[in-house]
C-alpha cells in the first residue's frame, strides 16, 4: 500500500453509493485536498444475467451500501466524508473509522500489488524462515493469487513438497 494513506469503508444510504463518490471527489477538487484523500471507489463486479432476450452482461455492485475511501485520515478529511450527504458513518467502533488490511484490500481486488519475484519454477530455493529453515528445495508451482510457493524439498531420501508463502522462501544466488 502506500505511504500512510489508509482504505476506509464509508457507509451510505442503499442506493446513494455512487451519488455519494461522486460528491466526494467534487468536495476534494473544489477543496484542493487531493494530497489527503486520494481515490474514491464503488467497487463493482460484472455479471451475466439470463434474460429472455439471451444473456446480457450487467454491471452491480459487490457491496450495495458501502463506498471506500482511500486517504489519510486527519480531521479535515473525516470532516468532508463524514458530512456528505447520503454519508451514515464510517465503519469501524463507535466515531472511530477502522482502516482496511493490507489483506482485505487485496482481497478486495481494490488495489493490486506488484509480486516481483527473484526466482521461477525450477529454480532453487532455500527456506529462510518457518518449520524447514534452512532447506533447499526446488520450485514447483507459483501461485500468485494466494502468494504462496511449492516447493519439494529432499527429506529423509524423497521428495517432499511443501507450500510455503512467498517471504519464507529465498532465492539462491546463481
Amino acid at each position: 500500500m502506500s505511504d500512510g494513506a489508509n482504505w476506509y469503508v464509508v457507509h451510505t444510504y442503499s442506493g446513494y453509493e455512487n451519488k455519494v463518490a461522486a460528491t466526494i471527489q467534487k468536495s476534494v477538487e473544489n477543496r484542493g485536498l487531493q494530497d489527503l484523500i486520494l481515490d474514491v471507489r464503488v467497487p463493482m463486479e460484472t455479471v451475466t444475467e439470463i434474460r429472455d432476450t439471451g444473456p446480457k452482461e450487467v454491471e452491480r455492485k459487490l457491496f450495495p451500501g458501502y463506498v471506500l475511501v482511500k486517504m489519510y485520515m486527519t480531521d479535515e478529511s473525516w470532516y468532508i466524508v463524514r458530512n456528505t450527504r447520503g454519508v451514515t458513518s464510517f465503519v469501524g467502533p463507535g466515531s472511530k473509522p477502522v482502516p482496511l488490511t493490507d489483506q482485505e484490500v487485496m482481497s478486495l481486488g481494490v488495489e493490486s500489488m506488484e509480486i516481483k519475484l527473484s526466482f521461477e519454477v525450477g529454480d532453487n530455493v532455500k527456506v529462510i524462515d518457518g518449520p524447514f529453515d534452512g532447506n533447499i528445495g526446488v520450485v514447483d508451482e507459483i501461485s500468485l493469487a494466494k502468494g504462496t510457493v511449492r516447493i519439494n524439498i529432499s527429506m529423509f531420501g524423497r521428495e517432499i513438497p511443501v507450500e510455503l508463502n512467498f517471504n519464507q522462501v529465498a532465492s539462491l544466488e546463481k
